[in-house]
């Protein structure tokens, strides 16, 4: 009975750990631009396929994932420099179904170059699980959720020690008094951009080895990303770690314990409730003091 119970939390941490680092994209844009992006799942595809396609053509494994985070990161710097900022003045809407469209377009791309096979990556470790409490946990767990806790760490410190991090923040509260303070704003959100991209692309480059990847893994990946966000509140960096855990968890004991037939329908029922009964998250009220 333990063991099952610890199967299931390894999972469901694991699972938290991706979408916590999607939800956490979510969030930096959302808090530097009031946008919601919804080609934040695209970068993860893009962060998984464009690895799988680097090994392939001979650049090893680190090589390769160094690769892919910078292309991610281009891809979402070009995002906001060549849809989201000519449309600046638009409606809050407008930006939203733009970047719907440019989940579409990036997609099409990913089919386009790479194909619609499934693909895989080798694990990080020779190791392939260790066994604790009777329950098997997997070497490419620990690997995600290490590298997780680094990417919250270093976006942490980031913020709240470099210039550049002072930068997006003071423009996620206030644009005109920031470029007022001299600080090129539209620079600023493309690094956001750039950042969040890359975040997408370390979530999706890391859980490929236990899950493949293919042109449109970003799809499911990204909503889910989405919820997460949306449980610990848009704009809160904890409430998406939170938010990202507590959806993983969820998931994990619905497949386990019930049937992983609901295993997908977990958070649309969660983001149902949040619209009803918590629409600001569960951190939201912070997040909205903070903005």
């Amino acid at each position: 009975m333990f063991s099952e119970f610890f199967q299931f939390t390894f999972s469901g941490i694991t699972l938290g750990a991706i979408y916590a680092l999607v939800a956490l994209g979510f969030t930096l844009i959302y808090n530097a631009s009031h946008v919601i992006n919804f080609a934040q799942g695209e970068f993860l595809m893009i962060g998984g396929m464009g690895t799988v396609v680097l090994v392939g053509a001979g650049l090893p494994l680190p090589a390769a994932m160094v690769g892919a985070l910078v292309l991610a990161t281009v891809a979402g710097i070009l995002l906001h420099r060549l849809a989201i900022a000519p449309a600046r003045d638009a409606d809050v809407v407008t930006l939203i179904i733009i970047t719907i469209g440019a989940s579409i377009f990036l997609r099409g791309l990913a089919q386009f170059f790479w194909g619609k096979e499934y693909h895989a990556l080798p694990r990080f470790s020779a190791t392939e699980s260790l066994s604790i409490g009777g329950a098997t946990l997997l070497t490419q767990s620990l690997w995600i959720l290490s590298i997780a806790v680094v990417l919250v760490v270093a976006l942490a410190v980031f913020f709240s020690r470099s210039k550049l991090g002072k930068a997006i923040l003071a423009t996620s509260m206030n644009k005109d008094a920031a470029r007022l303070a001299g600080i090129k704003t539209q620079v600023i959100l493309g690094v956001a951009f750039g950042i969040s991209a890359l975040l997408g692309a370390a979530a999706g480059l890391i859980v490929t080895p236990i899950t493949f990847t293919a042109y449109d893994v970003g799809i499911m990946l990204g909503l889910k990303g989405f919820v997460a966000a949306a449980i610990g509140g848009l704009g809160s960096s904890t409430g998406a770690v939170v938010g990202g855990l507590l959806l993983g968890l969820s998931e994990a004991y619905t497949a386990g314990y019930i049937s992983s037939d609901y295993k997908d329908a977990v958070p649309f029922v969660i983001i149902l409730a949040i619209l009803f009964f918590l629409p600001n998250g569960l951190f939201g009220s912070r997040a909205a003091e903070r903005v």
